[in-house]
């Protein structure tokens, strides 16, 4: 009863992150609900960056590739070795999924160093990257535990859940405890690590202003491009070991 009640009480303090606020916000009242207004705008423009920017280039394909269609069928068979590597030789139905997760934060972290967003004005709070958001990273990680847990569950049946008690049933607490983490730190290291490199810019552009701020945004595009990596290669991890049920 006492591990059960543990589980309930990190259940309920999970659920809470989303209240977790870094400076202003700007909300819209729908109903009973208060959507987070920054977030939506944000990762609207940048899910039509992608809709807009993957249409002019697939619509027409041509024998000879253009440099456009050689960029996008790089990043396909990129995102394919990521998804064969983790998952193994039944990766070829989480290539879309392990694709978006990692187009969609790549492009949402580099939008917060390129895109002008505080050009545009808001009644409270300003715009930023979606990833600067700790509900987008939170989101972005429970899609993956649903995701690794659809795919374990689909393969083996309800002899999936019998990895809780591999190799001992002693270790039922601290496998269960695992499945929790797992969101828990995926979402942590990808909000804290941009929302730290917004917030060191900003400090360097406030402070020195000319010439200090550019290598550090160069960097912070690198570091950028590398955390939607790390996210995409450890969502495709978890799922090929809930698939494959080892540790």
């Amino acid at each position: 009863m006492n591990v059960l009640l543990c589980y309930i009480n990190t259940l309920n303090r999970f659920y809470d992150i989303s209240a977790v606020e870094v400076g202003q916000h700007f909300y819209w009242k729908i109903g009973d609900f208060q959507v987070h207004a920054q977030v939506l705008i944000t990762s609207w423009v940048v899910i039509a960056i992608l809709l807009i920017s993957t249409i002019l280039v697939v619509r027409n394909p041509q024998t000879i590739p253009t440099s456009g269609q050689n960029f996008f069928e790089y990043v396909l068979e990129f995102i394919r070795d990521v998804s064969k590597t983790q998952i193994g030789e039944e990766y070829g139905p989480w290539v879309p999924f392990i694709g978006t997760l990692f187009l969609f934060i790549f492009v949402s972290n580099w939008s917060g160093a390129l895109l002008p967003w505080k050009i545009i004005k808001l009644p409270h709070g300003e715009l930023v990257a979606p990833t600067n958001d700790i509900n987008t990273t939170v989101a972005l990680a429970l899609l993956t535990s649903v995701a690794y847990f659809y795919a374990g569950i689909s393969k083996k049946g309800l002899a999936y859940f019998g990895k809780y008690i591999q190799p001992t049933p002693i270790l039922l607490p601290i496998n269960i405890l695992e499945d929790f983490t797992k969101p828990l730190s995926l979402s942590f290291r990808l909000f804290g690590n941009i929302l730290a490199d917004e917030l060191v810019v900003v400090l360097l552009v406030s402070l020195v202003p000319l010439v200090v701020p550019i290598p550090v945004m160069f960097l912070g595009l690198f570091t950028s491009g590398i955390q939607a990596l790390i996210f995409a290669t450890l969502a495709a991890a978890y799922i090929g070991e809930s698939m494959e049920g080892h540790h």
